[in-house]
């Protein structure tokens, strides 16, 4: 397993449009990956439990996967959250 720590840059956090480009990017990987903020974790292939963390603009969130191609999905998810206009 492993897992990275990112500050959200997104003018808009996670939400709606940004969330689901997110989504789609973790579904392309075959490890199971979650996200983590303030002690809870939900898949991040999962649009509701996504959303229902409340991700904003500002705040720190850690992005955990657990299979093959573990390294590269935490790398890119990471990167997605941490570009400022990060859109989809």
């Amino acid at each position: 397993m492993i897992q990275k720590e990112v500050a959200v840059k997104s003018t808009v956090g996670l939400h709606a449009r940004p969330a689901t480009f997110f989504i789609q990017k973790a579904n392309e990987y075959k490890s199971s990956v979650w996200v983590e903020r303030d002690e809870r974790r939900i898949n991040a292939k999962s649009l509701l439990g996504l959303l229902s963390l409340g991700i904003q603009n500002g705040m720190n969130i850690t992005i955990l996967a657990d299979g093959p191609d573990e390294k590269e999905a935490v790398e890119v998810l990471a990167e997605m959250v941490a570009t400022e206009n990060f859109e989809g």
